[in-house]
């Protein structure tokens, strides 16, 4: 824990901006426009230019306007410290997948194994970084794994005629597992294996209480709040599964297999392969936790929008369960006991590597220069408007305009929309329907860009250029699909003297 606690302290201070798209756009920049009593995003019915449900839970994003908006009210407006906060709540909440990911395999293995799942839990090189930024997919983990380690002591006690089944544990732990589906809906894949399982093993009034806990959680925090906003339960959810339905083919459909990949190249092998391995062999003494885990990737293996992130809600149980069988298959073997050497130096290959990537990757800064860009703009009052210069793509990066402190209309100019198209369709030819800035997206062709634009904007003027972090440019090397943007920022004078 305290390993962890320092690991997660380090990226709070450090691990500014976002990961990906989501975990800011759909999180942040929503929950702080209701704070400043906007709807940048249009999500509310009574906003003009709503079209209806978006598909969005709104348990999540109300949690952050919850700490955004008694933040506001307390007098702080900087953006970034109030991001200092969200980042330190979250790793807070990410200490408890270490103390459940012990309490689990303390039930199910020696305390040594489960001391060791801690560790792992503790300085997997992704865990700190993902830990303190908005996912969702991450933030669901507690609930999950919470209710997971209710039902399994529940079961191993019925089991075993203990002092201490309690049928209404059942319901609390439906009721955390709720939770987690309202913070992400797929994990419902998870919570009905869990109930299946529960089911085969022959409690049935177990499942039932399982399933009347995770209804009322889901009521409550789901058709409630849905009925307040649009007078229909459950609309945003209704609207999330239509979508879905119909657009699964929209987005990345990458092969059956793409997830057990992510997977062992997450995990790192040969230790990823090793704890597949035991995940497996556990299937009959740990069917209660296999089950669950296995339905979670059937699933998300044939949905055919694949997006790495989406197998993430899993990832801490397939760790605990895979490594306390990979520890039984180990102390059954007896290749693995005459060659003990041979275990330690595949262990010792992991821990170089990991090490490695988790001391690059836990203070990245990602989207450095997004971000920095709006920061900067910060100090400017009355940004109505401005617009993103990036016309060697087709595909808007999208500027976090939470960090500005305001709520300003942007356009973009890209390979689609040209300049003559946004200067006549806006009217630039009147002063005061002119951007006041212009942020132009990497330095490639500047001069003969910033030409094309001061046609129609003849007052612009350098003010000042936005590097990317190191770990942006390093991980924009490996894979030029990640975006590693230098952005280079013009001021119009005719508006900003």
């Amino acid at each position: 824990m305290s390993i962890g606690i320092l690991l997660r302290m380090v990226a709070t201070i450090f691990s500014k901006g976002f990961g990906m798209h989501d975990d800011h756009f759909l999180v942040i920049e929503q929950a702080q426009s209701w704070a400043d009593g906007t709807d940048y995003l249009k999500w509310l019915p009574w906003t003009p230019g709503n079209t209806g449900p978006q598909g969005h839970s709104f348990f999540y994003v109300g949690f952050n306007y919850v700490i955004l908006k008694t933040l506001t009210v307390f007098g702080l407006d900087n953006p970034q410290w109030k991001m200092y906060i969200i980042r330190f709540l979250h790793a807070l909440l990410s200490l408890l997948v270490i103390s459940f990911g012990y309490r689990i395999a303390s039930l199910i293995a020696e305390r040594k194994t489960a001391y060791k799942v801690a560790l792992l839990l503790s300085v997997f090189w992704f865990m700190p970084f993902l830990s303190v930024h908005n996912l969702v997919e991450m933030v669901c983990i507690p609930f999950l794994m919470y209710g997971t380690l209710i039902v399994l002591r529940q079961e191993l006690i019925r089991k075993q005629n203990d002092p201490g089944y309690h049928q209404t544990s059942f319901l609390v732990a439906g009721f955390f597992l709720g939770l987690a589906f309202s913070v992400r809906y797929q994990t419902i894949f998870y919570t009905g294996g869990l109930g299946l399982a529960i089911l085969i093993a022959g409690n049935w009034r177990g499942m039932v209480s399982t399933a009347l806990g995770f209804l009322a959680s889901v009521v409550l925090l789901q058709g409630a709040i849905d009925l307040l906003v649009w007078r229909m339960p459950f609309a945003e959810l209704i609207e999330y599964v239509n979508y879905n339905m119909n657009h699964a083919y929209d987005y990345h459909t990458n092969p059956w297999y793409n997830y057990l990949l992510v997977i062992f190249g997450l995990l790192i092998p040969p230790a990823s392969l090793m704890i597949f391995w035991g995940f497996i062999k556990e299937w009959k003494s740990n069917f209660l936790l296999f089950f669950p885990i296995a339905i979670f990737i059937i699933f998300h293996s044939f949905f055919p929008n694949k997006q790495e992130r989406f197998i993430l809600p899993i990832i801490p149980m397939l760790i605990v369960l895979g490594f306390v069988g990979w520890e039984k298959y180990r102390a059954s073997s007896g290749f693995w006991q005459k060659h003990p050497k041979i275990h330690s130096g595949l262990w010792a290959f992991f821990w170089i590597i990991n090490l490695t990537l988790l001391f690059a990757l836990t203070p990245m800064y990602s989207k450095k220069s997004r971000v920095e860009s709006m920061t900067y703009l910060r100090q400017f009052k009355d940004i109505k408007y401005f617009v993103v210069e990036d016309v060697s793509n087709s595909i808007v990066r999208f500027p976090p305009v939470y960090y500005t402190g305001q709520w300003p209309r942007y356009d973009a100019i890209t390979s689609e929309i040209g300049y003559s198209a946004l200067a006549s369709g806006k009217d630039w030819s009147k002063t005061e329907n002119q951007p006041r800035f212009v942020l132009f997206i990497q330095e490639e062709n500047l001069q003969t860009r910033l030409d094309s634009v001061m046609k129609y904007l003849p007052e612009l003027v350098y003010e000042t250029k936005v590097n990317p972090s190191m770990m942006d440019r390093i991980i924009h090397r490996i894979n030029p699909v990640n975006a590693n943007e230098k952005i280079i920022i013009y001021r119009n004078k005719a508006l900003i003297p």
